[in-house]
Order: structure tokens, then C-alpha cells, then sequence
């Protein structure tokens, strides 16, 4: 299933006027389950000890296990009786305003394609293994499915008001790249860090990044990579106060405040900043 590129500037044919598509699951290859099975495999070794509780439980009580990739029916049938959601198949990468409707109203798109065997350790368009294991099981969390919907809903706000890019960044130091403190340990629930097996270490025990304090300020500032490790990983105290943070935030002055303020570049430790981990920067300034 697999194509050079899933990034759309419209809907393709057969495809609903929302961006959804069927998922396809009976022309999945055996070598695309496969690979299912292998990325599964390695990370489901790793992230004990590492991931969040929230993760865990949700990876379990998913049974993504069952072999193969996903069904997206029988996955969202186990995840609607949890918190309401489901997962709906789409070609690649939609426009803002069909995500953040989409997540508003508890559906949470996923690619349909996975990527290549030569592709195990870094794709750069989200995969359904990207998707489906990185983001679903913290979807049963009832908590962090709070969460996205809330995002979802403040999504639309935000592009009315010029604000994407910094909404957008929220979205990358939590949902995509975040860290939680869980019993004075630092444990991963970013889909981008949970479905990789080399930033799964990296982010938790590597000394290069730096580990700061979760400010929703802050996050909003501050400019991040794409096509490498993060230089920053931002930690929140608890799922709760980051619910509770998006809830009572009123956006539209923060808006105000953050567009009239400098981007804060990458990997960049501010005065205020409240460090967890100061990190040497080592791994990023060996690409320079």
C-alpha cells in the first residue's frame, strides 16, 4: 500500500468529502503485516519501564497484539465502550481544518499505508503503525481523550486568529513528543517517541536533550525539528493539569501575547525555564 508520497492537496477519488477512506484492511500484504509484527515486536520489548502507565494500559486493554495490523472497526468498537473514539482511515496527511474536526468529534484519523521494511527506523509522513500504535492506546486514557477533543475543538479558533504555528506546537511537545512525570520517574506517552525504537532510549536516557518543566507559554514559543531527535522534550506533571491547563486557558489573548513575542529557536534554554535535565546538546551539535 505503500506510495512515494501521502501528502494531498485535495480529497483523492473515492474518498468522502471529510477525507475518509476504507481502510482497505483485506489488501494489506503478508509483508505489511509483517512489518506490523516486527515494529511491534522491538517496541513492545522497549517501552516497559519507559512508556506511561496510560500507555501501557491502553496498549493492553486495545490487544494490539492480536498479530497484524489493526482492524480499524474491531479497534474502534474496543475504544468506543472506553472514551468514545474511533479511528477512521484516511490516504495521508489532511488539511488542518478536517483534523481539527475530526478529533473535535472523538475521530481520530490514521494513514491506511505502512511504510517499507527499509523504512523500520524513520518515515517521514505518519505511518499506520505511527498512528495506530504510537496514538491509540493513550486514546484510551479517559483523561488524554479529553484532551485531544478539547485540542480538536480549539483548533479552528486558532486558524481563525493566525495562530496555527503556535497552536501546532502544543500538539508536537504533547501529543506528538512529550514526557510525563509519573512517581518521580520521567516515563514517554508522544506517539513520536512511543513508535520509535531509537528515540524511545533518547528521549528518557540520553544526556544531549534538555528536559524541561511543561510551560504552555513557553511551548507555544518555541520552534522544534522534524527530521531528527528533539533538542527539547517538555514534561508535564500529570495528565490532569494538562487537561486542566487547555480547558481554562483563554487562547485568544495568549494569541495576542505570543505573536508579539520572538520564536524561541531550537534547542535554546530560557532564563525561566525550570530544568529537569540540562542537557550537554552533544548529539546536535555533532550534526552541525
Amino acid at each position: 500500500m505503500a506510495e512515494d508520497t501521502h501528502v494531498l492537496d485535495r480529497p483523492p477519488e473515492g474518498a468522502s468529502a471529510d477525507w475518509t477512506i476504507p481502510q482497505n484492511w483485506d489488501a494489506y500484504t503478508p509483508e505489511e503485516h509483517a512489518t506490523w509484527d516486527r515494529l511491534f515486536a522491538r517496541q513492545a520489548k522497549l517501552l516497559p519501564g519507559r512508556a506511561s502507565e496510560a500507555y501501557l494500559k491502553g496498549l493492553d486493554a486495545l490487544r494490539l497484539s492480536d498479530g497484524g495490523i489493526p482492524h480499524f472497526e474491531e479497534l474502534s468498537e474496543r475504544l468506543m465502550k472506553l472514551t468514545g473514539w474511533q479511528v477512521i482511515a484516511v490516504p495521508g496527511l489532511v488539511p488542518d481544518d478536517v483534523f481539527f474536526d475530526h478529533m473535535a468529534n472523538r475521530r481520530f484519523v490514521a494513514g491506511n499505508f505502512i511504510r517499507r521494511p527499509d523504512q523500520l527506523d524513520y518515515i517521514q509522513e505518519p505511518d499506520v503503525f505511527h498512528d495506530v500504535f504510537g496514538h491509540v492506546p493513550m486514546l484510551a486514557d479517559p483523561v488524554f481523550a479529553d484532551y485531544l477533543e478539547a485540542y480538536g475543538r480549539g483548533g479552528n479558533r486558532a486558524l481563525e486568529l493566525g495562530a496555527l504555528k503556535q497552536f501546532g506546537r502544543l500538539y508536537w511537545y504533547t501529543v506528538e513528543f512529550g514526557l510525563v512525570e509519573e512517581a518521580g520517574n520521567l516515563r514517554i506517552y508522544g506517539s513520536g517517541i512511543v513508535s520509535s525504537f531509537a528515540e524511545t532510549r533518547f528521549a528518557l536516557e540520553d544526556p544531549s536533550p534538555n528536559r524541561i518543566r511543561f510551560d504552555l507559554e513557553r511551548v507555544m514559543r518555541t520552534e522544534y525539528r522534524i527530521d531528527d531527535f528533539q533538542q527539547n522534550y517538555f514534561v508535564i506533571p500529570s495528565f490532569d493539569e494538562l487537561l486542566r491547563l487547555t480547558l481554562e486557558t483563554d487562547f485568544a489573548p495568549l494569541y495576542g501575547t505570543l505573536l508579539a513575542q520572538p520564536d524561541v529557536p531550537v534547542g535554546t534554554i530560557l532564563p525561566e525555564d525550570v530544568m529537569i535535565t540540562r542537557g550537554t546538546q552533544e548529539y546536535a551539535e555533532a550534526k552541525v
